[in-house]
This record gives C-alpha cells, structure tokens and sequence, in this order.
C-alpha cells in the first residue's frame, strides 16, 4: 500500500485564510514524513477563485526543505500551459534540491479558462504534452539539442532524472503512456488493463496491478458525526467546483455529483470518510496492499486545528495497525 498526503490548498471564503493554510501544510507534510508516509500529492489549477494551487514546484521546493524522505508528486502539471524548456530546468532544479525525491504526473487540462490564461489553444494540449515529453527527455541529458529551429541546452542535469507518469482516464491515454512516459497515473484505476497489456506488448517490465485510489478524504474522530457537520460544507464546495469546471469545460455537468451536490449523498459516497479509530484501521486494512490511501487533511480550507486532531488521532491510533500495509 502506498500512504499520501494530499493538498489542492482551496481557501474559501468560509474557510481558514491561505496563510494558515500554507503553514499548516508545510508543518504536516513534515509530520507525515517522520510518520512514515511515501508520498504527498499536489493539485494545479489556475485562476480559482478559491485559490486553487497555482503553483505545485514553489511548493514542492518549500516541502522539500522541510522532509527527508517524502516523495514529491505533482498531480497533475498542467504540462500544455508550461514553456517546456523552463519546465525542464525547474524541474531538475527540484530533484536535486530534494535529491531525487521528485516524480510528475504530467496532465493535459480540460479547463478553457486556463489555457486562454496562459494564450494556449485547448485543442493543441495533446501535442502539447507529447512535446513536453520529449523535449524534457532531450533537456535532461545534458546535451545540446534543437528546439524549434534553435539550439538549446540545459543545465543542471537532474540526478537522477524524475519519473514522469501520465495522469488521463481515457484508453487512448493509457496505450500513450506505455510508449512515452515511465508511467500511468488514472485517476480511478481507469484502463489499466490496456496499459499493461500495451507495456508488454512493447517488450516493457510488467507494471503490475494498479494501485488504485481508495476513499478521497479520511477524517478520523472521536465524533464522527459532530466532525461531519463542520466537514460537509468544505467536502460539498470542492464537489461543487469540480462539478462546475466539467461544466466549463464539456457543456455539461460530468462526474459522481454531475446532477447536484447533496451533502447526504456527499457521506454516502464513501469517497469522504469519517470514522472513529476502530473503523478507520477495519477500512485500511479492508482496502489491502495493492491500493492508495489518501490523506487531505485540509480538504477546501477545513480549519487546521480540526485537522491536526485527526492527524494525531491518526498517529496515536490508526497508524500503528497499518503501517505493515506499506510497500
């Protein structure tokens, strides 16, 4: 099993300001790396009006010099809105910052405001994100290369180069990811049959399963149904949000809230759990090693108070009868 932590870092008007938000994130990354944890996740989006993280290097680069042995994953770079040869030299700069700590999920964004944010063009993202692949291969070696008609190179070469995963639902993505990327990152486990099957028929390692994503959000209380009640509202706006963007982007709502957001239905879902020690070990335990466990303690600007009783709930508790999961 792979143990996450996760942050989009919403800040709602309802909810705790940016700063106590960016604080309180830096302090927890740092706690799940003493902790044991393997990774921590960050979003990207742009021109959110809650906020939504625009900037997951700057804070990767902050994570890094806070931990020793977390992961740092961006999840998912809007790979189409970067100029790839900055990218490319960022990018080395924080893996050798955070000396070889760093993978990407390289992603192609759906929102049309974000690409005409950056004056891209929404219907040139798959070439875009190709381009990006390749031109991040070339940029790592050292090398001088071509680039649009010019000669480039870019130094300081990452030791080792990251991993670059490709995030998309789609069968098309999945049979891309298994030619150009080190790796396919489906939101839901989507199409990882066609992955596999497409790495071996080009003579790659076997993947092996995937390692889907169990319940989005874990809370784990002392009263789940009191923490509940401050929760929901937060829970329901990145619901909402989400449900709009598709919107957006499709001309329609898509998604498990696609028809509305209803806070019962919210809990229902069991994408947003919260549970009481007892039942937070029973539903680790019940997802088994081949999966994802996520951690967001401050889903859509939850107060870091609150969420910090659950991570020490979560440490004193929880994690003792589940850190035998870890790979």
């Amino acid at each position: 099993m792979e143990f996450v932590i996760s942050y989009d870092m919403r800040a709602p008007g309802f909810g705790a300001s940016p700063r106590e938000l960016y604080a309180a994130a830096l302090d927890q990354c740092a706690w799940a790396d003493d902790l044991g944890f393997d990774c921590v996740g960050l979003g990207e989006h742009h021109a959110a009006e809650d906020g939504y993280l625009p900037s997951p290097l700057v804070m990767a680069a902050a994570i890094a010099g806070r931990t020793r042995r977390l992961r740092l994953r961006p999840n998912a770079l809007l790979a189409p809105l970067y100029d790839p040869l900055k990218l490319a030299e960022d990018l080395a700069v924080l893996q050798n910052l955070s000396e070889g700590r760093l993978e990407v999920v390289i992603g192609a964004g759906y929102r049309p405001a974000e690409f005409e944010m950056f004056g891209t063009h929404r219907d040139e993202r798959r070439a875009r994100y190709v381009e990006t692949f390749e031109v991040l291969r070339k940029a790592w070696t050292g090398e001088a290369f071509e680039y649009r008609g010019r000669q480039v190179r870019v130094m300081p070469v990452p030791d080792p180069a990251p991993r670059l995963l490709l995030g998309g639902a789609h069968p098309a993505v999945a049979r891309r990811a298994a030619r150009i990327a080190d790796g396919f990152y489906p939101p839901a486990g989507e199409n990882w049959d066609i992955y596999r099957d497409a790495c071996l028929s080009l003579g790659k390692p076997d993947p092996g399963p995937c390692k889907t994503l169990g319940p989005i959000f874990t809370h784990v209380s002392r009263d789940p149904e009191a923490d509940w009640s401050r929760i929901a509202p937060h829970a329901a706006h990145c619901a909402r949000s989400y449900a709009e963007w598709t919107v957006e982007a499709y001309g329609r709502a898509a998604g498990p809230f696609s028809a509305g957001v209803d806070i019962d239905d919210l809990r229902r879902s069991g994408a947003y759990q919260v549970l009481n020690p007892e039942q937070a070990v029973a539903m680790i335990r019940a997802l088994g090693r081949d999966r994802t466990f996520i951690l967001t303690p401050l889903l859509g600007g939850l107060d870091p108070r609150l969420a910090w009783q659950s991570l020490e709930l979560f440490a004193r508790e929880v994690w003792p009868h589940v850190r035998d999961l870890r790979d």
